[in-house]
């Protein structure tokens, strides 16, 4: 028989401090979504667009076209795609088909943990600061919560990662860091020489510099129309890597400019074997002085398969100051943000729950 929760505080306790997550939530055989994973309507994806006519090609970019014959429309396409819908999808990356498969097996090997395996790595007693599992974004702040669980792992080294990092998954997590890595510096250098820039190494590895892989578990449920697995938000990276798996769910929102009057409308990103999908976070929006866009996205749920997915998140390292470049800005006769360093953008960012875009506000000069 199912537990039964006298009130949201001891589901709170069970899921959130306990450490059993949602996925402990399901195996304990509930029937029906419990009230406090209930969205408010606004917050749910709804809206879905089946066509991909909106500056969205569903067609994945083949990265070992660049410096061939066809570099000039990679390079295209890739800048569009940033341009616009701010996501995009990869293949011929540099990751092999063989290590993606393992990548996935692994994040289902540390989910299918007791709990109490999983638990030792929450945040209040975690035995390193560089891993943390838990659920939802942030269920303190958060009126409703996220149907996901998910385990972060921070990146500093390799001998940190081999100590650190779960045993269960953490060979396959590095070398998918570091593989994917090499892809995003070249994606970097094609997004910014686009701007009319040119950065030295140094400030490109300190744009890139600070990493997190993530694992996310998004178990069945119940009632997926009453969800989310992850509410509406923009990363905060400069550009983020995503493997996921064939179940699908992943959605994103189509910009008002690119609507031409209609309502909010989402659109699904197609699982596509082998492809890696990338976005531009918020970090790339800022240096670009906004011509780059970073893409709102979430997660729908569903009643017929768990699902994982694996980000990687470039982001700048914390001392790093992000503004717009200043070319970039004269260009476009003014900065669109002020300069913050990169450890007070996060602060701001992981303070608070998912709400869309609104992170951006934070450095975002008012007009007069």
């Amino acid at each position: 028989m199912a537990p039964t929760f006298d009130d949201g505080n001891s589901l709170f306790d069970f899921v959130v401090k306990d450490g059993n997550g949602v996925k402990g939530l399901v195996d304990s055989g509930i029937t029906k979504v419990p009230e406090r994973f209930i969205q408010p309507p606004s917050e749910r994806i709804v809206k879905v667009v089946q066509s991909s006519k909106d500056h969205f090609s569903a067609v994945p970019i083949d990265l070992s076209k660049l410096d061939g014959p066809d570099h000039d429309q990679v390079v295209e396409a890739i800048v569009r795609a940033a341009e616009t819908l701010g996501f995009f999808q990869v293949i011929n990356h540099g990751v092999s088909f063989d290590l993606l498969e393992s990548l996935k097996n692994a994040a289902h090997r540390f989910f299918a943990q007791p709990a109490d395996a999983k638990a030792v790595y929450l945040k209040r007693v975690s035995p390193s600061p560089l891993v943390k599992y838990g659920t939802s974004f942030a269920p303190e702040q958060e009126k409703a919560l996220e149907w996901k669980d998910f385990v972060s792992m921070v990146y500093t080294n390799d001998g940190d990662a081999q100590q650190h990092w779960p045993k269960v998954c953490k060979e396959e997590a590095l070398e998918y860091l570091k593989l994917s890595s090499k892809m995003v510096r070249r994606l970097l250098e094609i997004l910014i020489g686009n701007l009319g820039v040119a950065l030295d190494d140094s400030r490109l590895e300190s744009l890139t510099g600070n990493k997190i892989v993530n694992m996310n578990f998004y178990p069945i449920c119940p009632n997926p129309e009453l969800t989310v697995g992850v509410g509406r938000h923009s990363d905060m990276s400069i550009l983020t890597v995503l493997l996921q798996d064939n179940v699908g769910g992943l959605y994103v929102k189509l910009e008002e400019d690119i609507l031409d009057g209609r309502k909010e409308e989402w659109i699904e990103i197609p699982p596509i074997p082998g492809a890696l999908v990338i976005n531009a976070g918020d970090s790339l929006q800022i240096l670009s002085n906004g011509r780059y866009r970073s893409a709102e996205h979430g997660v729908r749920t569903t009643s017929k398969q768990s699902r994982v997915s694996i980000p990687v998140f470039n982001l700048p390292r914390p001392s790093e100051k992000i503004g717009p470049l200043p070319h970039v800005a004269e260009v476009d006769g003014g900065a669109v943000y002020r300069e913050v360093m990169f450890e007070e953008y996060m602060s701001n960012h992981v303070g608070h729950a998912h709400d869309g875009k609104k992170s951006l506000d934070f450095v975002k000069i008012k007009a007069n």
